[in-house]
């Protein structure tokens, strides 16, 4: 379901008001009538189809992250995914004031870059690498990955962000990245390695050890690479469960 096919960011414009539009097959802005709905409603209605169009012409993310409920956010991702830059970090511990950020992977269009603590991981390279991204999917980033970066280097990610772990949680799926993974049969490469595996191996690489930081660039990169995957199976089930299209029925 794309932001097209939603009215839910409509002031009056609940769940069962949008579901009614969809049952009358008003699925996409292109189809709306006023029948459905009260007049005062359906000039919010159209008014917001007009803006709509503009923004989506746009590719005003923001717009759409304002505009619709928290748990309706996931919508804008079906829209926008090619505009999505999915990251994941690694850490010495969990404390943002005293530990480090070790490793930062992005995946963006389909590439995979990783920063390393002591190389390139500095506040100039993500400002550039997350600069011009409209969209940030994590899991669990809202509440560790962002403000761990914005702590240790200054940065500022403040934008649209889906966080997966409580659009999961919208589908019943609960637990860690690595438990929801194999809940919904995402396969991984480094089953075995867990977050408690990456400080480990950080700190084999500061004693010189071979191939530790490989091994932990390998696992940072496979969890954002991973967040493409998943952002694309829970979309689309709430998709599934959400829309209602009367020509499929």
């Amino acid at each position: 379901m794309r932001v097209e096919n939603s009215f839910i960011g409509v002031r009056g414009v609940g769940e069962q008001t949008e579901r009614t539009l969809w049952e009358a097959g008003i699925t996409h802005w292109d189809a709306f009538e006023p029948d459905p709905v009260g007049p005062t409603t359906a000039d919010r209605i159209e008014t917001f189809i007009d803006e709509g169009r503009r923004r989506l012409a746009d590719d005003d993310v923001a717009y759409f992250d304002e505009q619709f409920p928290s748990g309706e956010r996931w919508r804008v991702y079906e829209t926008f995914a090619d505009r999505a830059c999915f990251f994941d970090i690694e850490t010495t511990g969990l404390d943002q004031q005293r530990d480090q950020v070790t490793t930062v992977s992005f995946h963006r269009d389909g590439d995979t870059e990783t920063l390393v603590a002591g190389d390139d991981l500095t506040a100039e390279r993500l400002r550039a690498t997350v600069g011009d991204a409209d969209l940030l999917v994590t899991f669990n980033g809202k509440r560790f990955d962002v403000p761990f970066l914005e702590a240790n280097f200054d940065v500022d990610l403040d934008r649209p962000h889906l966080d997966l772990m409580y659009t999961c949680k919208q589908l019943g799926l609960s637990g860690g990245l690595k438990q929801i993974e194999q809940d919904i049969g995402i396969e991984r490469d480094r089953p075995d390695i867990s977050g408690e595996d990456a400080v480990r191996l950080w700190r084999e690489h500061e004693r010189g050890e071979d191939g530790s930081l490989e091994t932990l660039v390998s696992y940072n990169r496979e969890d954002a690479v991973n967040l493409r995957t998943l952002a694309d199976r829970v979309t689309t089930r709430l998709d599934e469960r959400v829309f209602v299209d009367p020509a499929s029925q």
